[in-house]
């Protein structure tokens, strides 16, 4: 059995999931006797493909094509499809991030796949993989198991454990020709808002909602941010008023998160809020109202004005941590 595992590059990095999966993987084909290779797509990302064999590739196979450079959703789920059937491949495996969620159905339909999306464990029963996912707005969690010959998994970010072991590994170019045709559509500019990691990748986040009460009281989520080294996120109900940019935005209609450390402010705890963050490691919350749902989800409440507790404990971890 060969498992093919995607690694997601942007401007020539790796993202953080991007080796989560990779060692997933790795893990996997272990358990199932089988082997494992990791996939590369872009332009001019050859050079850095070996980094990889420090997660458990012992083999990546890069796609490199000047016409990748910018990112294709169509002609990624291409090249993704035609590498697996190269490879005789049986599972597919790719984060959950924004272009995971994107391209896995596609690629799910060039394979005649089966999908499973979004999943925090992959175990196996009797020989098979059993994945295990949240439903229910994250109040629940249901077993998935994927009958067709091939099968394609997302991984939620943050959830699966990645470090570097040393290793090293073999890097193969795969030839694929595309056509006009393959480029349905094309990323043609990426804005980042700033300079801090993207929710769906930081390990920390401090995260504001209506409670914050209007745009100019962020900079307290964004002085708490900075001490902590933390993603900035918001609620949907602060996204559609206009006071932070989209891709803050943390829920079921936004992000889905699962970083060590989840600190919300001012957010009530709206189910569709608690489906995008509830499977953070450790939730602090931070609400005037003690009965808030967010407090049935946290690992620490703090009962008060985020406006007076923010200042203070901003403060402090500034002292503690020597910032």
């Amino acid at each position: 059995m060969t498992i093919v595992a995607f690694a997601e590059q942007r401007d020539g990095k790796f993202k953080k999931s991007s080796f989560e999966v990779v060692k997933a993987a790795r893990d996997l084909a272990d358990r199932l006797g089988g082997t494992m290779a990791a996939l590369v797509i872009g332009s001019g990302v050859e050079s850095m493909a070996g980094e990889l064999g420090t997660y458990g590739a012992s083999r990546v196979l890069v796609v490199d094509a000047p016409e990748l450079a910018r990112h294709s959703n169509t002609a990624y789920a291409k090249a993704i499809a035609e590498v697996a059937r190269g490879e005789g491949a049986a599972i597919v495996v790719l984060a959950a991030s924004q272009m995971g969620k994107d391209i896995a159905p596609r690629i799910a339909l060039k394979l005649d796949a089966g999908l499973a999306s979004d999943c925090v464990a992959l175990n196996i029963e009797g020989g098979d993989i059993v994945a295990a996912r949240p439903v229910y707005a994250a109040k629940a969690m249901v077993d998935v198991r994927v009958k067709t010959d091939v099968k394609v998994f997302t991984l939620r970010p943050n959830v699966f454990t990645a470090s570097p072991t040393g290793g090293s590994a073999t890097v193969v170019r795969v030839p694929v020709s595309f056509d006009a045709e393959d480029f349905g559509s094309v990323v043609k500019e990426v804005k980042v808002s700033s300079g801090r990691p993207d929710v769906t990748e930081a390990d920390i986040i401090v995260s504001g909602g209506r409670g914050m009460k209007g745009p100019e009281h962020f900079h307290l989520i964004e002085s708490l941010a900075d001490v902590l080294g933390a993603g900035i996120g918001a609620s949907r109900a602060v996204v559609d008023a206009g006071w932070r940019p989209h891709d803050e935005q943390v829920g079921q209609t936004g992000k889905t998160v699962s970083p060590t450390l989840y600190v919300a402010c001012g957010i009530s705890g709206a189910v569709q809020h608690l489906a995008g963050m509830s499977s953070s490691k450790y939730i602090v919350a931070i609400n005037k109202d003690k009965d808030a749902p967010i407090f049935q989800v946290a690992d620490y409440g703090i009962v008060g004005d985020v406006f007076e507790i923010l200042p203070e404990l901003t403060a402090h971890l500034t002292k503690v941590l020597g910032k």
